[in-house]
């Protein structure tokens, strides 16, 4: 067993404002926008249709559609666990894992509270909001249109399977029963800033924890993705900055 890190989700760049993480460690998940044209037939949702709270302001772009992607099952109106991705970077390492390996959804938030928890970062941070185990080995753009039309039917929630032109280089999908979004964030960075990475960084991925660290994917070995699935059941959140 192993584990991928990958960085989803809204941010300043796009849409210009990043999801929030609120004083008591639950987020809310706001995804990206939707560059890319897509297929006229296509159900693609915008900001305004978005299962968000009140304190998330998307008037300034309500009518964009959105790039939903993760999508979790129950979530946004998604009815299954997929995320496709077009970039080599990122690709290259989700296709080397296999079914039963994990998935691991990280975000950059910003902090909304006043008093947070003392593990939340001032102003902004990042932090691991959900994880897939892979049902099915990871699927090139081939192995995608060679699949049966019912089992192609499992990414028809996948932004990219709405665009005009199907762009995924890595299609995942994730167990049903061990897959999810979740209700409290796992922090990445330190208690004082969101750039300086914590040790479940610098200590257990393959990652320096320098520079843009948060933009980039990571790998985890055996113990270090059961040590990260550990910190998210038991709530013991400390153990990211022993």
């Amino acid at each position: 067993m192993r584990s991928v890190a990958i960085n989803v989700g809204a941010n300043t760049n796009v849409p210009g404002f990043r999801g929030p993480v609120y004083a008591d460690g639950h987020f809310e998940y706001v995804p990206i926008p939707e560059p890319e044209p897509t297929r006229a037939d296509a159900d693609v949702p915008t900001y305004a249709d978005l299962d968000l709270s009140d304190r998330v302001d998307v008037s300034a772009v309500a009518d964009e559609p959105v790039h939903l992607d993760p999508t979790f099952a129950g979530v946004h109106g998604s009815e299954r666990y997929t995320y496709g991705d077009p970039y080599g970077v990122k690709a290259r390492p989700l296709l080397e894992l296999a079914a039963g390996d994990y998935v691991f959804f990280y975000a950059t938030l910003s902090t909304v509270d006043d008093d947070p928890e003392s593990w939340i970062t001032p102003e902004w941070g990042t932090y691991v909001i959900g994880h897939f185990r892979l049902d099915r080995d990871p699927l090139t753009p081939e192995a995608y249109r060679d699949l049966p039309a019912d089992e192609r039917a499992v990414f028809a929630d996948n932004a990219h399977a709405k665009r005009e032109t199907f762009d995924a280089e890595v299609l995942l999908c994730g167990d049903d029963g061990d897959s999810e979004l979740y209700n409290l964030a796992v922090p990445l960075s330190t208690r004082a800033a969101g750039a300086d990475a914590n040790r479940l960084v610098t200590a257990l991925s393959s990652d320096s924890g320098k520079g843009l660290w948060w933009r980039r994917p990571m790998k985890f070995d055996h113990e270090a993705t059961e040590e990260l699935l550990v910190i998210h059941d038991d709530r013991d959140v400390g153990r990211a900055f022993e």
